[in-house]
C-alpha cells in the first residue's frame, strides 16, 4: 500500500477532506531505519495526517490552502526523537532502567519487564523474590513459565508480558477485539452549537488543550498540537512517576501544572480550566478518570462541544482492555518483536529501531483532534476520539514488510544533526529534532519552552 492510500484512509477515518492531500509532497522511500516493518512509512503517514488536518483547520479560518511536505528520514528520526535529545550539549539521557528488557523464562519463552516506574520494579522484584541486579532477575525468570508470569504481573498490576508470534497473537481474544474496532475511533457524544474558530495567525491560535498523559504517546500528541499554536496545558502531580528526558522533549510548547485529583481542590481546579477548554486528551486507563468525576460524560456535561481524546494501551473493549501496558510492550505481545527476530535472524526478542506505536498514536490522536476541531466550528457537538497502542500495532503490521531492510544501518550523528534545532528550556539549551512536516505558510514551531513539571499555576493565560 502507498503512503498516499494509507493517508486516504487515515483522513476518512478522522473526517477530513482528501483535498488536502493534493497540497501534500511525500519525499524518501524505505528502508530507512533497520527493520523488516515500514516504521518510515509509518513515521511519514502519520506525521503528515496531523499537518494535513492542522493545513485543513487553517483553510477553515482562512480561506487559504497551503503546501505541505513530508520527508520520510526526518519523519523516521521524529520517530526517535527522545533519544537525540540533549541538554547543554551534554550526552543523550538514559531512558531505561536497569533491570528493563528481555528475559527468557525456563520453559524457553522470552517476558519483557517495564520497570521504568519505581513502583512497577519494585512489584516485579517482589513477585521474583530477588534483588534489583539483571542477573539476580534472569535467574529468578528461569524458575517461571512465561504464561504464569505474565498472569501473575498482570493480577498485581504490573507492566511485564510474554513474547509471541504474530500466529499466537492473531487468535488471542484481545487480537480478535482490536479487529472490531477502527484505528481511530470518532464519536459524537453530545450535541452542542458550532463553535467558530477564533482570530489568529496559526491554526490552533486560541485553541486551548489539557494534556493528562505521560510517557511518549500522549504527550508527543499534545505537542503536537502546540506546534500548530495550542495553549497545551500539560497536567500532572508530585506524586505520579514521570521519565525526565521524555518530559523534556515532549513538553516543547506546553505550559505544564500540579494538579492532585485525589484532593477536591485539585478537582475544582481541573473542572475550571476543562470550563474554558476546547481539548482534553488523557491517557488513563478506561474508566480511569471516571473515578475523580471526569469520564467523558461527566467532562461533556461541564463543557459541551469538548473534544475528549483517549489513549489505552490495548484498546477499549476485550479481555486486555483494562491492563497496563507500554509500547515496547505491546510490540512483544503483539508479534512484532517475534517478526523482526526472524526477519533479522537474531536470538531473542528484537524491538523496533523506534517506539514506533507510540508516536504514530500521538500523532494519530493530534490529527484527529484538529480534524474535529475544524468538523466541529461547522456541525457543533462533542465528540470522542480513541486511539490504542495495540491496535496501531495492527496498522503498522498490515503496511506490509521491508524485505532488505536490515540492510541499512542505524543513523550516525551526521544522519541527524540536520534535523536538530536549538533552544533555550527551563533545563539549559535544549538540542532536540524539529518537527517534520513543512508547512508553506504557517510553519510548526514552538513557542514557548519546554519547562519542568509544574512550573506554571493552573489557570489559561
Amino acid at each position: 500500500m502507498e503512503t498516499l492510500e494509507i493517508l486516504q484512509d487515515i483522513c476518512r477515518q478522522i473526517g477530513l477532506p482528501l483535498e488536502g492531500l493534493n497540497d501534500l509532497t511525500l519525499m524518501g522511500r524505505e528502508p530507512v531505519l533497520p527493520s523488516s516493518f515500514r516504521v518510515g512509512t509509518a513515521a511519514q503517514a502519520s506525521i503528515a495526517a496531523s499537518a494535513l488536518a492542522a493545513a485543513q483547520v487553517w483553510y477553515q479560518r482562512s480561506g487559504k490552502r497551503q503546501a505541505i511536505s513530508v520527508d520520510m528520514r526526518h519523519a523516521s528520526i521524529e520517530f526517535r526523537s527522545e533519544r537525540y535529545l540533549k541538554i547543554d550539549g551534554g550526552p543523550a539521557p538514559a531512558l531505561w532502567d536497569k533491570i528493563a528488557g528481555t528475559y527468557e523464562t525456563g520453559d524457553g519463552r522470552w517476558v519483557r519487564l517495564h520497570t521504568n516506574f519505581p513502583h512497577h520494579r519494585d512489584g516485579v522484584l517482589e513477585i521474583l523474590g530477588c534483588a534489583n541486579d539483571p542477573e539476580a532477575v534472569a535467574a529468578a525468570l528461569r524458575q517461571w513459565r512465561g504464561q504464569d508470569f505474565e498472569d501473575a504481573a498482570a493480577e498485581n498490576g504490573l507492566v511485564a508480558t510474554m513474547m509471541r508470534s504474530p500466529e499466537e497473537w492473531q487468535t488471542h481474544p484481545q487480537a480478535q477485539a482490536l479487529d472490531q474496532q477502527p484505528l481511530i475511533s470518532v464519536e459524537r457524544i453530545g450535541d452542542a452549537p458550532p463553535r467558530p474558530l477564533p482570530p489568529g495567525a496559526r491554526p490552533l491560535d486560541g485553541i486551548r488543550v489539557l494534556d493528562l498523559t505521560r510517557i511518549i504517546a500522549g504527550p508527543v500528541g499534545g505537542r503536537t498540537l502546540a506546534a500548530h499554536g495550542a495553549d497545551v496545558m500539560r497536567v500532572t502531580a508530585p506524586h505520579l512517576p514521570s521519565i525526565a528526558a521524555l518530559v523534556t522533549d515532549a513538553g516543547r510548547g506546553k505550559l505544564s501544572s500540579h494538579i492532585d485529583l485525589r484532593q477536591e481542590a485539585g478537582r475544582e481546579s481541573l473542572r475550571q480550566l476543562i470550563a474554558e477548554a476546547d481539548i482534553l486528551v488523557q491517557g488513563y486507563r478506561p474508566g480511569g478518570l471516571e473515578r475523580w468525576g471526569f469520564g467523558t460524560e461527566e467532562v461533556a456535561k461541564m463543557r459541551p462541544g469538548i473534544i475528549y481524546v483517549s489513549l489505552s494501551a490495548y484498546g477499549h473493549q476485550g479481555p486486555w482492555s483494562m491492563r497496563r501496558g507500554f509500547d515496547s510492550l505491546v510490540q512483544t505481545a503483539s508479534g512484532i518483536n517475534f517478526a523482526e527476530v526472524e526477519a533479522a535472524g537474531a536470538n531473542g526478542p528484537k524491538p523496533l529501531p523506534c517506539q514506533a506505536l507510540d508516536h504514530a498514536s500521538g500523532y494519530f490522536m493530534a490529527a484527529a483532534a484538529m480534524a474535529t476541531l475544524a468538523r466541529r466550528a461547522d456541525e457543533g457537538g462533542s465528540w470522542h476520539i480513541r486511539v490504542a497502542l495495540a491496535r496501531t500495532g495492527r496498522w503498522l503490521q498490515s503496511l506490509g514488510r521491508v524485505a532488505n531492510g536490515f540492510d541499512v544501518a542505524e543513523p550516525d550523528e551526521a544522519d541527524v544533526d540536520e534535523f536538530l534545532e536549538e533552544r533555550p528550556s527551563g533545563y539549559g539549551m535544549l538540542t532536540a529534532v524539529r518537527h517534520a512536516a513543512h508547512l508553506s505558510e504557517t510553519p510548526a514551531h514552538w513557542a514557548r519552552p519546554s519547562m519542568p513539571l509544574g512550573s506554571h499555576p493552573p489557570v489559561w493565560p
